[in-house]
C-alpha cells in the first residue's frame, strides 16, 4: 500500500510527472534507433553476427549497446565512445594545467571541458567506425548482406551515420539530464543493458528446463537478488566521521549567550569509485590478447597462450588479472577524485573540526587514512562483483549471456543508476511532503492551507 500511495504521489506532481514522460519518450526514441539497420545491409542475415556476440567481450559491448552492435544499427557504437572522451578528458585533468584551470572556473569552465569531450567523442568515432564495419564480415555477416557492396561509397555514408547516431545518443542523454530525471548517459546504458535481460534468461531458463532443473533456475534467481542485494550495499555504504561546528545560540539576554556545538558528519564511501575502476580495467584487458595477437608474438606459443586466455573473459588468467586491475584503480581513481585536501581545507574554513583531530595537515592525514582504509575491503568486493559472472559459468554452467547480469559493470551500472533515479524521485517529492516517502506525509501546500 505505502509502495502504491508513493506512486500516486509521484504521478500528482505536475513536473515530476513531465520529466518522467519526457525520459521515457526519449528513452524510446533510443531504443527504437537500435533497431534501424545501416544502409546497404540486408536485416534478414544478421543471424551470423549475432551468435558471433552471444559471448566473450563482444557479448559485453553488446549488451552495453541493447543489442545495437549485433544488429548493425544506426547506433551500433552506443554511447561507449562519449564515455571514453569523458574518461580521457578527466584523466587529462589531472595533467594539463588548462584543464585544471577550466575545472576551477565553475559552470563557463564546465562548457568549455563539455565541448572538448563532444569533439573527442566525434575523433573516437572516426576511428571505431571503420573498425566496425571491417569487422563485420568476419564476425558472420555474408558478403550478400551488403547490398551495395562494401566499396568507398558504403564505408562513407555507414562512418557518416555512425558518427551521427552517436552524437544524436550523446544528444538524447543530456536532454534526459536537462529535461528528464537523472544523468541521462547512465540512464541510455542501463536501458541498453535491460534489454537484454529477458531475453538471456529466457534462453538460459531454456536450457535448464530441457533438462528438468527447475530448482537450479530458483537457485539462480535467488543467487541473482542477493548479488544485486550486496552491490546495493557497497554502492550505499559509508563510513561516517564525526564533525563538530562551534555556533553561538542566544537566549534572552546577551549575557545569556553559550557556546554550542552543531554535532554533523562528513560520509565517506566505500567505494567511491564507483563503477569506473571497472570501467578502466576492462579497456585494459583488450590489450594482452592484442599483443598476443601481434606480429612478433603471434607464432610463439607464448602470444597463442596470451589470445586464447585474454580472450576469454571467463578465463582464470582474464579474471584473475582483472580483478588485480580493478583493485589497483579503485585506489588511484579514489585519489584523484576524493580531495582530502580540500575536504580538510573546507572544514576548517567553515568552523568545524573532527574531535580529537588538529585543523588543517593533521586532518587531511587522518582523512587521507580513513579512505585508505575503506578503499582496500571495498575495491576487494567491487573485484569479486566483477568476477563472480566467470565463477558461476565454471561452477553452475550458466549461459554466458544470462550470468553477465550476475556481476561486473552490467550489475552495478544497474544498480548505481537505479538509485541515483530513485534518490531524483525522492527530491522532489521531499520537497513537498513533511515525511518524504512516508505513508503519514501530508502535502505541503495543504498543509499551509
Amino acid at each position: 500500500m505505502k509502495f502504491i500511495e508513493s506512486l500516486k504521489n509521484v504521478w500528482k506532481i505536475e513536473e515530476l510527472r513531465n520529466r518522467i514522460i519526457v525520459t521515457l519518450g526519449l528513452l524510446l526514441v533510443y531504443r527504437f534507433g537500435a533497431q534501424v539497420v545501416l544502409p546497404g545491409i540486408d536485416a534478414a542475415q544478421l543471424e551470423g553476427l549475432a551468435d558471433s556476440t552471444d559471448g566473450g567481450l563482444l557479448g559485453l559491448l553488446n549488451a552495453f549497446t541493447g543489442g545495437a552492435f549485433a544488429n548493425a544499427s544506426v547506433f551500433a557504437l552506443g554511447i561507449m565512445p562519449y564515455i571514453s572522451a569523458s574518461i580521457v578528458v578527466q584523466l587529462m585533468g589531472i595533467a594539463i594545467p588548462y584543464l585544471q584551470k577550466l575545472q576551477k572556473e565553475g559552470a563557463s569552465g564546465q562548457k568549455k571541458i563539455n565541448q572538448i569531450t563532444r569533439w573527442l567523442t566525434i575523433a573516437i568515432c572516426l576511428l571505431q567506425a571503420p573498425g566496425y564495419l571491417a569487422s563485420l564480415p568476419a564476425l558472420g555477416i555474408p558478403t550478400s548482406a551488403f547490398l551495395l557492396g562494401t566499396g568507398p561509397l558504403f564505408y562513407f555514408s555507414s562512418v557518416t551515420i555512425l558518427v551521427t547516431g552517436c552524437i544524436f545518443a550523446m544528444w538524447l542523454g543530456e536532454k534526459i539530464t536537462d529535461k528528464g530525471i537523472g544523468n541521462g548517459i547512465s540512464l541510455l546504458i542501463m536501458v541498453g543493458i535491460i534489454a537484454r535481460l529477458p531475453a538471456s534468461f529466457l534462453q538460459n531458463a531454456a536450457t535448464r528446463l530441457e533438462g528438468n532443473n527447475v530448482m537450479l533456475i530458483l537457485f539462480e534467481l535467488v543467487l541473482w537478488f542477493a548479488i544485486i542485494l550486496g552491490s546495493i550495499m557497497l554502492v550505499m555504504a559509508v563510513r561516517k566521521i564525526a564533525v563538530q561546528y562551534a555556533r553561538r545560540t542566544a537566549t534572552g539576554d546577551y549575557e545569556k549567550s553559550a557556546m554550542a556545538g552543531s554535532r554533523q558528519y562528513i560520509p565517506l564511501k566505500l567505494n567511491a569509485s564507483g563503477v569506473m575502476p571497472i570501467i578502466f580495467a576492462q579497456a585494459i584487458m583488450f590489450v594482452p590478447s592484442l599483443i598476443g595477437g601481434s606480429s612478433l608474438l603471434k607464432e610463439t606459443a607464448f602470444g597463442a597462450w596470451m589470445q586464447t586466455n585474454y580472450a576469454d573473459i571467463f578465463g582464470l588468467a582474464y579474471n584473475i588479472t582483472f580483478a588485480l586491475l580493478i583493485i589497483v584503480f579503485t585506489y588511484f581513481y579514489t585519489a584523484i577524485t576524493v580531495p582530502t585536501n580540500k575536504m580538510a581545507d573546507d572544514l576548517k574554513r567553515s568552523g568545524g573540526f573532527i574531535p580529537g583531530i588538529r585543523p588543517g595537515t593533521e586532518t587531511s592525514e587522518y582523512l587521507d587514512k580513513i579512505m585508505s582504509q575503506i578503499t582496500l575491503p571495498g575495491s576487494i568486493f567491487l573485484a569479486f562483483i566483477a568476477v563472480f559472472p566467470a565463477l558461476i559459468v565454471k561452477i553452475m554452467g550458466v549461459q554466458q549471456g544470462w550470468a553477465l547480469f550476475f556481476g561486473g559493470t552490467s550489475l552495478i551500472i544497474l544498480v548505481g543508476v537505479a538509485i541515483d533515479t530513485m534518490q531524483q524521485v525522492n527530491s522532489y517529492l521531499l520537497n513537498r511532503h513533511y515525511d518524504g516517502l512516508m505513508k503519514t506525509g501530508k502535502n505541503r501546500k495543504a498543509a499551509v492551507a
